[in-house]
């Protein structure tokens, strides 16, 4: 039956993405709702960035559906906050916003997940000595890692198929983890997120006349999903004595989401060394370097996805080592810093 339910919001996710892309594209052109370009934007075509509203809507009716009548108490707090991610997305895409008002609400939707449903790390899993750790401490942690998630998704969806493509990734492997430890909730979840992106990433990547962007509607709705999954499979994995247990689960959830979160450690770096704001705009991001070499949108899709793997890999056989934790999750960082920056260094060489 667990299966069942699993396919299951897949496939409804899927179908739904699919059904209602065409008529969301209908709408964009007979009302005009297209991207703004600028200087950074790689595309130089007119295309409408509402891809989001359509993952919004095979996620959460999915999600619904095929969790129903199974116990599930933090999904109304994360659909909440997945419908306040879609809606200050929504208005960003359309009329344009201030990152200091969306990182405000961000915080918001983040406060929801973590204060009333419960989404927040207790545990550290010995990184830096730490294992349990004190409810304020716990609230602050989380919410800064949720926060940081959400931006690192936004900031890297600037190529087709990357973003969505990292973050089905991320869900195959958080989702499939969930099922074999026995969590059907969490793996209907992660299944119906893989849903609706895989059907999303084929109009965005392969569409001709019906192509679109997902905007920022959709990486902020991918962000605050897979910042829940990277907060409850560490949560899941305090308990050793589970079936299919990970022993450095730190390292291994940062191995699944670490082209986002190196990315935009990397770009906010060089801003500040630059003595510039880190939150403005540049042409700095690996997908950038990589565009500039290859040109082709689904060739730097592929070759990012495909490192994102091989860590992925990495970190899995790792965690079978007798290593300190601290010592895998340095190994997986510093393997991450050094990929991010093969681009920049192949680009210079170019030029």
């Amino acid at each position: 039956m667990e299966i069942i339910l699993v396919t299951g919001a897949f496939v409804i996710s899927f179908a739904l993405v699919v059904i209602s892309i065409p008529t969301i594209l209908r709408i964009a052109k007979a009302k005009k709702l297209f991207d703004n370009f600028n200087e950074r934007k790689i595309h130089t075509g007119a295309l409408p960035p509402l891809g989001g509203v359509a993952i919004f809507i095979g996620f959460v009716l999915s999600t619904i559906i095929a969790t129903d009548g199974l116990s599930f108490d933090s999904l109304k707090y994360i659909i909440a906050a997945v419908t306040i991610m879609f809606f200050i997305g929504l208005r960003d895409d359309l009329m344009d916003i201030s990152a200091r008002k969306k990182l405000i609400i961000q915080f918001f939707a983040a406060v929801i997940l973590v204060a009333l449903g419960n989404v927040r790390f207790t545990n550290l899993h010995g990184i830096l000595g730490i294992y349990e750790i004190n409810y304020f401490t716990s609230i602050i942690i989380s919410l800064f890692a949720i926060v940081v998630i959400i931006n690192a998704f936004n900031l890297i969806d600037g190529v087709d198929g990357l973003a969505s493509g990292v973050a089905m990734l991320a869900s195959l492997c958080f989702g499939t983890w969930f099922f074999l430890a026995g969590n059907y909730p969490l793996s209907i979840m992660a299944f119906a997120m893989l849903g609706s992106l895989s059907a999303f990433f084929l109009y965005n990547v392969f569409g001709k006349r019906n192509k679109l962007f997902m905007g920022d509607t959709g990486s902020l709705i991918i962000g605050i999903v897979a910042s829940a999954m990277v907060v409850k499979f560490n949560e899941l994995n305090i308990d050793k004595s589970l079936p299919y247990v990970v022993n450095a689960a730190p390292a291994l959830s940062f191995a699944v989401i670490v082209v986002p979160l190196i990315d935009t450690l990397r770009v906010m770096t060089i801003r500040i060394i630059q003595k510039r704001s880190p939150f403005s705009a540049d042409t700095n991001h690996v997908h950038h370097h990589l565009i500039a070499l290859y040109k082709v949108h689904l060739k730097v899709t592929s070759l990012i996805v495909v490192a994102n793997i091989l860590i992925i890999v990495m970190a899995f056989l790792l965690d079978g080592m007798d290593w300190n934790g601290n010592l895998k999750f340095l190994v997986v960082f510093s393997v991450g810093i050094l990929c991010s920056y093969v681009p920049t260094l192949l680009l210079k060489r170019k030029t």
